[in-house]
């Protein structure tokens, strides 16, 4: 039921562990940084299946203690994620599926629209990338 108040179908929220060991493992993929963000992403060759993106968001409890902070930071960047997400799914082609993570790496939380900024300024890069 949540995902979908975010626009989100499940195929399209990175859940795969072995998906997400091969994201951070470090062999093919890249990340940028958007302070307080960090994207880690990979391009994949796409499945039958797949969605053609995938995303993940993780804020540590090392930064944030109360989940109610943690959960307030993972909806701001859900949100940025989705008005960002057509501009991504338009340069890659049909055969090509983009993973993303997103890391929190920061403890002072920002307005919504200080997220929505760095949320679109890792996606342009990522694209100049692609």
């Amino acid at each position: 039921m949540a995902a979908k108040q975010y626009g989100f179908r499940k195929r399209e929220r990175l859940v795969s562990q072995r998906l997400i060991d091969d994201l951070f493992a470090g062999g093919h993929s890249r990340s940028v940084a958007a302070f307080p963000l960090r994207a880690v992403y990979q391009l994949r060759p796409r499945g039958d299946h797949d969605a053609p993106l995938q995303m993940l968001v993780s804020v540590p409890k090392k930064h944030f203690h109360h989940a109610v902070d943690r959960n307030r930071v993972k909806r701001q960047v859900r949100e940025a994620w989705r008005h960002q997400q057509p501009l991504l799914a338009q340069s890659l082609g049909a055969d090509r599926q983009l993973l993303v993570a997103f890391v929190w790496q920061s403890n002072a939380q920002l307005t919504t629209q200080q997220v929505a900024s760095r949320v679109a300024g890792i996606v342009r890069r990522i694209q100049e990338k692609l």
